[in-house]
């Protein structure tokens, strides 16, 4: 089990670097000198993936790398809101891809309960109340679709939304704004994340890797020589395939309800004997950790601090795969089928690539 880091070589220490111009282990004083940074973050792009399959992608390979970690769980929605608020999830309270609310079960990345939008219903600004990007407001380069969306309300918000609608008109939104003269441009690529949780790590997932080392080979091309590219990603994934695990019938009926994802459930206990729930969990200790809560805290799984509210979206037990499948709720809908996946705390998903290309 890897336990996060949240200082030193973590995603959460990017941005505070470059927005306050603190030099760190993974961002040296000359590139802040420079004064001109673009930081661009591959969904999905784990340090062990990239570790096997540098001979496929010369141009990353080209960077002065190394593995950093990400959060827990390391699932998009709770990364990419530590990568640009620089604090932990315990902290800004985005604590899982699915996360238990008064109003129900939110799916934060699309800020949705059940099949119902949920922006009116919870307020992304109060939800996760830490400003993004330290106060700054650096261009954000995401994909068009994500401009009016909750998650982007409550990550990204204040920043100057520039939407593409391609991957190559990516390239020419940072580009831009690079030549408007902004000193810190944000990206954001999710293509590989998709190829992954569809196709798993096989040729389609190389095919996409190699599109993106052209497309990083691309921007550096065409940014001045001045400007430092940085790139990085959320979490890695594993391949899961058909190794569906339904919960024990007995732990079920324990629990009032889960949360989470596949990788990284939570527990919810009917009884409030979270002891009990621990004991009945141990049911898929052939196959996860069980930690309770008191274990998570303790051990700082979502930081030093952890506000109330983030506390009260937690649950009782954490039920935490260790091999390569997913733990499922019979009594919720899985997603469609999901080859790769990710949300645990192995070496594959924990760790990242920082990668910092030199002129």
């Amino acid at each position: 089990m890897i336990i996060p880091s949240h200082s030193g070589l973590a995603i959460s220490s990017i941005v505070p670097a470059i927005v306050m111009g603190h030099a760190n282990e993974m961002i040296p004083e000359e590139v802040l000198d420079s004064g001109r940074v673009v930081l661009l973050v591959i969904d999905g792009l784990g340090w062990s993936q990239f570790e096997r399959n540098r001979d496929k992608v010369p141009c990353l390979n080209s960077a002065v790398s190394t593995a950093i970690t990400t959060v827990a769980p390391s699932t998009t929605a709770t990364a990419l809101t530590s990568l640009v608020t620089g604090v932990a999830p315990g902290e800004h309270g985005v604590v899982g891809y699915k996360v238990r609310t008064p109003t129900g079960l939110l799916n934060c990345l699309r800020w949705t309960i059940g099949s119902k939008t949920a922006t009116f219903d919870i307020s992304p600004i109060d939800f996760q109340p830490v400003e993004p990007f330290l106060g700054a407001r650096p261009p954000v380069v995401t994909r068009a679709e994500f401009e009016v969306t909750g998650f982007t309300q409550a990550h990204l918000r204040n920043g100057k939304f520039c939407g593409w609608w391609s991957p190559a008109t990516m390239v020419t939104e940072i580009v831009e704004q690079v030549d408007q003269g902004a000193p810190f441009v944000y990206a954001y690529y999710d293509g590989l994340d998709k190829i992954a949780h569809v196709h798993g790590l096989q040729r389609h997932y190389l095919d996409e890797l190699r599109f993106i080392d052209a497309l990083v080979a691309r921007i550096i091309d065409e940014l001045p020589d001045e400007v430092t590219l940085l790139v990085t990603a959320d979490h890695g994934l594993v391949e899961v395939g058909d190794n569906l695990i339904d919960l024990d019938a007995g732990l079920v009926n324990r629990t009032a309800s889960t949360s989470g994802e596949a990788r990284f459930l939570w527990l919810h206990a009917k009884d409030g004997s979270t002891q009990g729930l621990i004991e009945a969990a141990e049911v898929h200790s052939d196959v996860a950790w069980v930690a309770g809560i008191e274990q998570v805290l303790d051990e700082q799984w979502f930081g030093p601090f952890v506000t109330p509210e983030a506390r009260a979206r937690l649950g009782d037990v954490a039920l935490v795969a260790r091999e390569p499948v997913a733990l499922l709720d019979p009594r919720l809908p899985d997603s469609p089928k999901l080859i790769g996946r990710h949300g645990s705390l192995t070496e594959e998903e924990m760790f990242v690539p920082f990668l910092r290309f030199s002129r």
